[in-house]
């Protein structure tokens, strides 16, 4: 019995193999799935139709990739061996049938999925803005392993195919068309009659040019080689994300060997990059399923403050379908982020229609009309209480009953902002991160009176503009920002013992962090930090470092790069760095920025902030990009050793100030804790 897959022939003896996972809303090539496939294959292999089709019959798209979930089981390299070798095997049986192959694409065909349809001789896919091809899996700390490393090499040239490989990002109708990824774009109600058209014709395959060809030829291989392994370095490190650098190592060597392919892949499943990289992808998962399905609908959405904030929430709303009412003082505030949006739109949107239809949903509102009609009425003024009570006196009484008050407030708890409201049970917080089209996060926040039902419609909100939401409880700076605090003050305390900004800088990135703590304070803001950075250490009764220098910037207006100079100096949206003169960082420098950061994360899993160390980790991972190779702060410890960890911190501790004495919540990090990668 096949459950996954449905066989049908033609009157013109073609045979169309739907594939169609039960319980699923999109495919993925399990191994259960492959074994199906195998079984069909063996008798059109003897018995060869005229052609074969292959084809989704889910409506979100062909393949996602392989199931993610199979990878967590492996134990041994062994293991992982025969599991992509059987693989592989049933992909080559599939080239190798002895008559025209066709994947008939629409949607999405990742990873595995993209694999399987280069397995066929032709591919034809539906041309509209959701086709995406891809293989991803060094998002995973993998590369592709059912022969495609191999084949998308041989369709579309090195270049081309590295590129796709070695980035993870997807590629677009158009492109893929040009490259010959995919033979021929259709219609929708087309896809069917044009894949049997083209394998009834059967004309000859796609190949690269010959100027690509050459570069796979082995007398030019090592100087490609060392101008992809460059590529490679200038963003990663080798003992950081290895799975780079092996794909470049098996294209050089040859490239075309299987048994290579599969052998090198099951060495990375057991790498801790590998092994981290999956946890953060399942704690994707796990966040988006939080949102569930349903929810109450939200058509109109209302935004008060039309800063960077406001004025983004504004656009990718409207971006993401809503009807988005923006107000504030007057209409001159409102401008640069209407302009804003329309950047956007014109950078994400390509079909005319649609990028107008996007325009005309983003609405100047400076009276506030749009709040009696709004599901959700965002608050993203400054960060002052007694403003917000004032700005809540206002909005409430204009608002549908059962509408949402959400504030982006990043630093003030929410107890005080609803200690005037009349209906305190429907203020939520949605705090946003900056940029906002870049920024997957939203916390989403509980004060003590907040009902469980505005959560959970809070939550379905942020799923529905494709964000990632961590509920968390009203407590000071959140998660986010609390942890990020004492990382950005132990900056400041190295720079006032004379250590190089670059070089404080330099030690994060050496760790894996996107952006040192001084280059994220300019991104951020400077005159943010001071403020939301003052809360949180006067809330928790924290120490804090000599911050006159910063004040000393935000006085002069020296903001960071939305001013276009901080603590950096910034052009064309990058930092100037001066040079450090040979100038080395102190050896305690790293553990000094990041261990004071995961103690903090301790300290929010112990007041229960959050309610686990998973949503702790995934919290600092998709808000602050803190070095996903590591799978989290909580996780880093865990394989470290919590009991070293401590230990660490205590020298620091006799060493630097009680700002690093460890918190009493560490056993539950040992007890309860975060998956060892």
């Amino acid at each position: 019995m096949n459950e996954s897959w449905k066989v049908d022939k033609d009157a013109d003896s073609v045979v169309w193999l739907t594939i169609d996972k039960p319980n699923t809303s999109a495919n993925v090539l399990s191994s259960h799935v492959l074994r199906e496939l195998d079984t069909i294959l063996a008798p059109l292999t003897r018995e060869p139709p005229r052609a074969v089709i292959v084809i989704s019959g889910k409506k979100s798209g062909f393949v996602a990739g392989a199931d993610i979930k199979e990878f967590t089981g492996i134990t041994n390299i062994e293991e992982g061996f025969r599991l992509i070798h059987a693989g592989q095997e049933v992909l080559n049986r599939l080239e190798a049938l002895p008559c025209p192959t066709v994947a008939a694409i629409h949607g999405f065909a990742l990873g595995g999925g993209l694999e399987l349809a280069l397995a066929c001789r032709y591919r034809v896919a539906v041309n509209d803005e959701k086709l995406s091809l891809g293989l991803p899996e060094v998002q995973l700390g993998i590369h592709p392993g059912f022969g495609g490393t191999i084949r998308s090499v041989r369709l579309i040239g090195v270049r081309a195919a590295m590129e796709m490989m070695l980035t993870g990002k997807p590629l677009r109708a158009d492109k893929a068309l040009r490259l010959g990824l995919v033979d021929k774009l259709v219609s929708a109600d087309q896809l069917r009659a044009a894949a049997k058209e083209i394998a009834l014709q059967a004309p000859a395959p796609h190949q690269p040019p010959f100027s690509e060809r050459v570069l796979s030829w082995p007398i030019v291989r090592g100087f490609i080689r060392g101008k992809l392994e460059a590529q490679v370095a200038s963003k990663a490190r080798r003992d950081q994300y290895p799975a780079p650098y092996a794909m470049i190592d098996l294209w050089a060597n040859g490239g075309n060997s299987y048994e290579a392919e599969a052998r090198s892949i099951a060495q990375l499943f057991l790498s801790s990059t590998s092994r981290s990289l999956v946890r953060v992808y399942l704690l994707q998962d796990r966040l988006k399923a939080l949102g569930g399905k349903g929810g109450p609908e939200v058509k109109h959405v209302h935004v008060v403050g039309a800063g960077v904030m406001g004025g983004d929430i504004a656009a990718w709303s409207a971006l993401r379908g809503f009807t988005v009412t923006l107000q504030d003082r007057g209409v001159e505030f409102i401008e640069p982020a209407i302009k804003r949006a329309h950047e956007l739109f014109d950078k994400r949107i390509k079909d005319p229609a649609k990028n107008k239809a996007a325009r005309e949903r983003l609405q100047a509102d400076v009276e506030g009309v749009g709040a009696a009609a709004a599901e959700v009425v965002i608050e993203a003024i400054f960060e002052s209480l007694e403003a917000k009570q004032a700005l809540y006196a206002r909005l409430e009484p204009r608002m549908k009953p059962d509408a949402i008050l959400a504030t982006n407030t990043s630093s003030l708890m929410l107890e005080p902002l609803t200690e005037k409201l009349a209906r305190p049970e429907r203020l939520v917080g949605l705090h946003f991160f900056n940029p906002v089209p870049q920024m997957p996060l939203i916390e989403i926040v509980q004060s003590e009176r907040t009902d469980a039902s505005v959560m959970q419609a809070a939550v379905a909100f942020s799923r529905k503009l494709d964000k990632l939401p961590v509920p968390c409880r009203s407590a000071p700076g959140f998660i986010v920002n609390r942890v990020l605090m004492p990382y950005l003050h132990e900056a400041m305390y190295a720079a006032q013992e004379g250590v190089p900004l670059a070089i404080i800088d330099k030690a994060a990135v050496s760790f894996g962090m996107p952006m040192g703590p001084i280059e994220l304070a300019d991104v951020v803001g400077l005159d943010v930090c001071t403020h939301v950075g003052e809360i949180i250490a006067a809330e928790l009764g924290r120490p804090a470092p000599d911050l006159t220098r910063l004040r000393e910037l935000v006085a002069a207006k020296k903001l960071g790069r939305k001013s276009g100079e901080g603590f950096y100096l910034w052009k064309d949206g990058k930092p100037h760095k001066p040079p450090a003169d040979g100038q080395s960082a102190p050896q305690d420098l790293i553990d000094r920025l990041i261990l004071v950061l995961v103690n903090e994360c301790v300290a929010c899993l112990r007041e229960k902030v959050v309610e686990d160390p998973d949503l702790v980790d995934a919290a600092v991972i998709f808000g602050t990009g803190f070095a996903p190779f590591r799978g989290g702060p909580l996780a880093y410890a865990q394989a470290r050793g919590v009991n070293k960890v401590v230990a660490r911190l205590g020298e620091l501790a006799a060493r630097h100030g009680s700002r690093f004495t460890a918190d009493p919540g560490w056993s539950l990090v040992g007890s309860t804790g975060a998956h060892s990668p």
